[in-house]
């Protein structure tokens, strides 16, 4: 089977799932979930980006897509003037005392040759401007989070519109990556691995404690909106008469206060699918332009030459190929996508919470996308995310509703009917499991296989 029919009946598939949620759930729920397969879209892009063109084994997800939540907040959130004059000062003394530590430790390192004069210059300089940086920031720290910490505790951020976040975001991530790239993909991939992992659960740490910058753990709540809100809806007289006039033939039922009743509910819920349309149409347009760029890339002499990299480093580097230099550049470039699609999660979500980063979220359950979708094929790792997030989402309403179909011949109070039907919200990683077995029984490459020009000719 091709591709090209493979991708229509994955896609064809989940368009009928979601239609299926929406009829039976909600539109809510429906138009909810396809949200996040849009996101996780995008992620997932960013991940292939990675792994699919240059096989670099990235397990630190979880902490580029956060880097796109602090964007949201530091880029959208109104500045807190009052933990400025707090503390801001200090915060900045500390952080330009910081540059100048690193550049001393530069210096230091290109001075003087190797050995214990070095080493123990290195130290005096790191030990040293550590302590000094401590004495500016920790009183700077403990002023700022002192400041109405019910409402505020923070430094806030820059009031623009949080749509800009997506590309901080995007550069948060970059910046991060070319940092951990510089140390790491020089090495052997596991070590890339082990680097990418504990930064990740590094910056994670650093978001939960360093209130001054995010809230940690009390969280940032009542993010700005790129689109209207419900309640501004509601009260619109134009969108009622929209809504009126959509569902004039529901309403031709109703007279006097029983219609008011019928079509203020309608509106409530009206308003709310409008939103996530809204939500859908930003997101759509985000995921197709990123994977347009990916499909135009890997089609170009320079994806080309990264899959050459991929298969063979050898012959590459025998060609004159700079594969430490290409790395980097594909590792900066998919852990940039990562950041701006962990912007569009949190502005879907209204606030930012560090405590909700999980590597089985943001790590293993996008691996599964790409894979089962099919590393090295953009169109692949999109399905694969489409369909694996709404496994992930419906499967433990309909592991409820299989528990409830199997026990219901079986005695009220039954140990085993009990069991079984506590047992249904583990249902979510059985059926993962399941799915993933299959796939890789079935289709080793993928849903949608990478086609390369070895595949064409053996076929």
């Amino acid at each position: 089977m091709s591709n090209s029919l493979r991708a229509l009946l994955g896609f064809g598939t989940f368009a009928i799932l979601l239609y299926l949620v929406g009829e039976y759930q909600s539109w809510n729920v429906a138009l909810a979930i396809l949200n996040l397969c849009i996101i996780s879209g995008v992620m997932a892009l960013g991940v292939n980006i990675q792994w699919g063109y240059a096989g670099l084994f990235n397990v630190g997800i979880m902490g580029f897509a956060a880097l796109g939540g602090v964007a949201a907040v530091l880029v959208s959130q109104p500045v807190i003037t009052s933990a400025w004059q707090a503390g801001g000062s200090g915060i900045l003394i500390s952080g330009v005392m910081l540059l100048v530590v690193i550049g001393l430790a530069f210096l230091v390192a290109k001075r003087f040759q190797a050995g214990w004069f070095r080493t123990l210059a290195m130290i005096v300089v790191i030990l040293g401007g550590y302590f000094a940086i401590r004495q500016v920031y920790d009183p700077a720290v403990f002023a700022i989070e002192a400041d109405n910490p019910a409402k505020s505790g923070y430094l806030g951020g820059l009031g623009l519109p949080i749509i800009l976040s997506w590309i901080v975001g995007g550069l948060f991530a970059a910046g991060v990556a070319w940092i951990i790239g510089k140390i790491s993909l020089g090495l052997r991939s596991d070590y890339l691995a082990i680097a990418t992992l504990g930064i990740s659960e590094i910056l994670i740490a650093m978001m939960k404690n360093e209130d001054w910058l995010t809230r940690g753990v009390k969280n940032v709540t009542g993010l700005a909106r790129p689109v209207p809100y419900e309640l501004e809806l509601q009260e619109n007289p134009r969108f009622i008469e929209w809504v009126e006039w959509f569902n004039s033939a529901q309403l031709a039922g109703f007279t006097g206060e029983a219609k008011a009743t019928a079509l203020r509910n309608l509106v409530v819920e009206g308003s709310s699918i409008f939103v996530k349309l809204c939500y859908a149409g930003l997101f759509l347009s985000v995921l197709i332009i990123v994977l347009m760029l990916c499909v135009m890339a890997l089609a170009s002499p320079w994806g080309r030459m990264v899959r050459a990299i991929r298969d063979n480093e050898v012959s590459a580097a025998a060609m004159g190929k700079n594969i430490t230099r290409r790395h980097l550049q594909i590792f900066i470039l998919g852990s940039a996508v990562v950041g701006i699609a962990g912007a569009m999660l949190t502005t879907l979500d209204g606030q930012f919470t560090p405590s909700t980063y999980q590597p089985l979220r943001y790590t293993f359950l996008i691996w599964v996308m790409v894979i089962v979708g099919g590393s090295g094929n953009n169109l692949g790792s999109v399905l694969g995310a489409f369909l694996i997030w709404f496994i992930w989402i419906e499967a433990e309403p309909a592991g409820n509703w299989l528990m409830q179909y199997v026990t219901q011949w079986m005695e009220e109070g039954s140990d085993l009917k009990r069991h079984l039907l506590d047992s249904a919200q583990h249902m979510r990683l059985f059926i993962m499991g399941v799915v993933m077995l299959t796939v890789m029984r079935f289709s080793p490459g993928g849903i949608l296989p990478e086609r390369t020009n070895t595949t064409v000719a053996k076929a």
